[in-house]
């Protein structure tokens, strides 16, 4: 009897891979994890070198791992026993404190800050020194610096990486915004800040650089329910949110240009906001170079925004003081190649704003 059990163990055991090993073969490739929001490994290509180099071996250990059949559920099945069963604090680097989920940022990398100060203070030497425009620098405090330390999880040092920065780019002056905010300003399951929640944000800053206030603002709701990009990474359930956008009189008479696309684009693409990453409904996402113009500004003044992600959806918020707001993302475009499509002889105002994790991993900034 027992060795009935074991044979029949072992042809069920070998069935079970058969019938995967054949799913896998059969079923296409795809291209791209909708829910991890990035592409999936391909099969690599077989050849000598690339055996002899071991570069194939690791490469099909990707694609075998990306391609599997059931992926998504079985990720969600490592992630619920890693929580449940093994009592992990994290899976992959990622944690959740009541409603928020996020990522682990750690330690505190003085020379990526260092690195940031560099790149900050050649874009201020070849472009605004001698312009006579007046320079700000702020630092948005990332979900982790509200969540991570007070529930016993690592954390970068926020107050130290600012002090760093100033430090290290003294030319501009510091607009501290980190008081104004808490965990509950940005989503649940995404990194970002909610726009209906930094209004206030947005007033300090214009105060800050002697403009005037965007004022009352009315709240609508994209329509979508909004998953965030640790949703997809977490692997676990977890409630959708409400997508919310302000709106008024002056962001609605905004005219915004992409000089990527060389093509007007909304304010806020509520056709975006149903898509893979929802908060690309706020100008477009992530793009080298955006200008905003406002028609019904009291007075010509111009501001330039070095920014990241997080300044997509408060930029509108700003643009009650200004005839002219240029974003610029130097994560997507050269400092180097500024002058050629910028007049920055012709800018009042010039604004660094970033995160506190873009600031910590400066590699992505040219």
């Amino acid at each position: 009897m027992k060795k009935t059990q074991q044979i029949l163990t072992l042809v069920l055991s070998l069935g079970f891979i058969a019938v995967f090993a054949a799913w896998f073969w059969i079923l296409p490739d795809a291209d791209e994890s909708t829910v991890e929001r990035r592409h999936l490994a391909k099969c690599p290509t077989l050849s000598f070198s690339s055996v002899a180099n071991g570069s194939f071996v690791n490469g099909f250990e990707n694609y075998m791992l990306d391609q599997f059949p059931l992926r998504d559920g079985f990720r969600t099945l490592k992630a619920a026993a890693n929580a449940k069963v093994f009592m992990q604090k994290d899976n992959n680097g990622l944690y959740s404190v009541g409603e928020h989920l996020s990522k682990l940022d750690f330690p505190t990398d003085f020379d990526s800050v260092d690195r940031a100060a560099q790149r900050f203070r050649y874009v201020y030497d070849a472009y605004l020194r001698n312009s006579g425009t007046k320079t700000y620098l702020s630092v948005i405090p990332d979900k982790n610096v509200f969540i991570a330390s007070p529930n016993g999880y690592p954390d970068k040092d926020y107050k130290a990486i600012v002090k760093r920065l100033e430090n290290g780019f003294p030319e501009a002056r510091h607009i501290d915004i980190s008081g104004l905010l808490s965990a509950d300003d940005f989503y649940y399951t995404d990194s970002h800040w909610r726009q209906e929640r930094i209004l206030k944000v947005a007033d300090e800053i214009a105060d800050k650089m002697g403009t005037e206030r965007m004022g009352k603002c009315e709240k609508h709701d994209a329509g979508v329910s909004f998953y965030g990009v640790y949703y997809g990474q977490a692997a676990l359930p977890h409630a959708p949110e409400r997508l919310f956008y302000l709106d008024n009189a002056v962001i609605r008479s905004l005219k915004v240009y992409n000089a990527e696309t060389s093509s007007d684009i909304p304010v806020y693409d509520l056709s975006a906001a149903a898509g893979r990453d929802p908060y690309e409904m706020f100008l477009g996402g992530a793009r080298s170079i955006i200008r905003i113009t406002n028609p019904n500004a009291a007075k010509e003044r111009r501001l330039i925004v070095f920014r990241d992600s997080f300044g997509s959806s408060i930029a509108p918020l700003l643009t009650a003081g200004y005839s002219e707001i240029t974003l610029v993302d130097i994560r997507y475009i050269s400092p180097s190649s500024l002058g050629k499509q910028i007049d920055f002889t012709k800018t009042d105002d010039a604004l660094f704003l970033y995160s506190a994790s873009v600031i910590n991993n400066s590699e992505t900034i040219k």
